[in-house]
C-alpha cells in the first residue's frame, strides 16, 4: 500500500539542532506502532493499543493535518534517520483546549528530545497558527511529562476533564499564554 504525496505538507519541516519534526506518513506505521505496543510509553497516551488502532491513530493525525492545517509531527533523529516519537499542536472535538503534547519512544527517554522538539513546536502554534495559549493535559503521577512542562514554562492549572473515551482519566491542565511564553 502506497500513499499519494501531498507536496503541500511533505515541505513542513521544523528543525532543532538534533531533530526533525515533520508531519506523519503512512511509512511512519511500523515505529508508531511499536511505540505503541510498548506499556510504558503508551501508559499516559491511552494506553497500549494493536496495530490497527495505530493504523487509525497515525491517520487522524494524517486527517487533521490535511483537515486543520496541524496535528502532531513525527519527531526524527537528524543523526539516524530514525523515528523516535510525535509531539505538537493538537486540539480533538472535546479537548479542553490547544495541546502541545508529546511522546517519545522509550529508549530514547532522558535525552531532552521531548522539550527540545516541544519548544520549537510551541512557537509554530504561536507564530503560524495566531494560538494564543497553550495546555500540555498530564496525569498526575506522570511526573516526566511535568519536568518537562515546567522546562517550557508551563504551570498546573489545575484538574481537567477529557472528552470520551477518556472522560475517566484523571488529568491536570498544565499551560500557559503566548505573552508568559514570549516573556520565559
Amino acid at each position: 500500500m502506497t500513499a499519494s504525496p501531498n507536496t503541500e505538507l511533505d515541505g513542513l519541516r521544523l528543525e532543532t539542532p538534533r531533530l526533525l519534526l515533520r508531519p506523519p506518513r503512512l511509512d511512519d506505521l511500523d515505529a508508531w506502532s511499536a511505540m505503541m505496543t510498548d506499556p510504558e510509553a503508551a501508559r499516559f497516551i491511552g494506553g497500549t493499543v494493536p496495530r490497527p488502532l495505530s493504523w487509525r491513530g497515525i491517520m487522524t493525525m494524517i486527517g487533521s493535518w490535511h483537515a486543520h492545517g496541524f496535528a502532531m509531527f513525527s519527531v526524527i533523529e537528524k543523526s539516524t534517520g530514525r523515528w523516535v516519537g510525535r509531539l505538537g499542536p493538537w486540539q480533538p472535538e472535546g479537548w479542553p483546549g490547544p495541546e502541545i503534547g508529546w511522546a517519545i519512544v522509550r529508549d530514547c527517554w532522558g535525552r531532552g528530545y521531548a522539550p527540545e522538539g516541544a519548544i520549537a513546536a510551541t512557537n509554530w502554534a504561536f507564530d503560524t497558527l495566531g494560538w494564543t495559549e497553550i495546555i500540555h493535559s498530564i496525569a498526575p503521577d506522570n511526573l516526566p511529562s511535568q519536568q518537562v512542562a515546567r522546562k517550557l514554562g508551563s504551570r498546573n492549572l489545575g484538574p481537567g476533564k477529557l472528552p470520551a473515551p477518556f472522560e475517566s482519566d484523571i488529568v491536570d491542565i498544565w499551560g500557559q499564554t503566548r505573552a508568559e511564553w514570549r516573556a520565559r
